[in-house]
């Protein structure tokens, strides 16, 4: 009986098997490398990133200042706008209303960024803003924020981290959906 009978290409059939069966590992150990570790079933979530601490002064009033830390232990909705974002302007209406009716319950810090006071203070004024808001000229802020575009609104639970983030508009549902994680 012959146990290594050649076949084509000079292989024998127990060496073909081998490089079948070495193959398979390499493409199983592949596919597990690129999938990564298994995972629990249950993944504990990594909590979300704390809020950067800020301390500005109050636009059109000198000598005041806005900052985070007032509002230590209560969830607060932080909005860096701008008077020439025509989104702002559309938006910051809303957000005034949204606070009066709520008579302040809900916490909301404007930051005025890269603006002149007038036009800001113009903005605010016409809004009917009752809600105080910090001056960002040089934008320091908004860059700790990594605020790319305007409006943005962040959403901050009692400990201040940031629960939500809103780029653009903010909508009524933006605001339910936050509110309910800020809690």
């Amino acid at each position: 009986m012959v146990k290594n009978v050649v076949t084509l290409h000079g292989m024998t059939r127990r060496r073909k098997i081998g490089i079948a069966i070495g193959t398979c590992c390499l493409v199983l150990i592949g596919l597990l490398m690129a999938i990564g570790p298994p995972r629990s079933s249950s993944p504990a979530a990594a909590p979300p990133p704390i809020a950067k601490h800020f301390r500005l002064d109050a636009l059109g009033s000198p000598g005041r200042e806005v900052s985070l830390s007032q509002y230590e232990g209560r969830p607060v909705l932080v909005n860096f706008f701008a008077s020439y974002c025509a989104v702002c302007r559309k938006e910051t209406p809303m957000l005034a209303r949204f606070y009066r009716a709520h008579h302040g319950q809900v916490p909301i810090v404007g930051i005025d960024v890269s603006d002149t006071a007038a036009p800001a203070l113009s903005l605010v004024g016409d809004a009917g803003v009752s809600y105080p808001i910090g001056a960002d000229p040089m934008a320091v802020t908004a860059s700790e924020y990594e605020v790319i575009a305007l409006p943005q609104t962040f959403f901050l639970n009692a400990d201040h981290r940031i629960v939500q983030r809103v780029f653009g508009a903010i909508t009524p549902a933006d605001l339910s959906t936050g509110l309910a994680r800020m809690r």
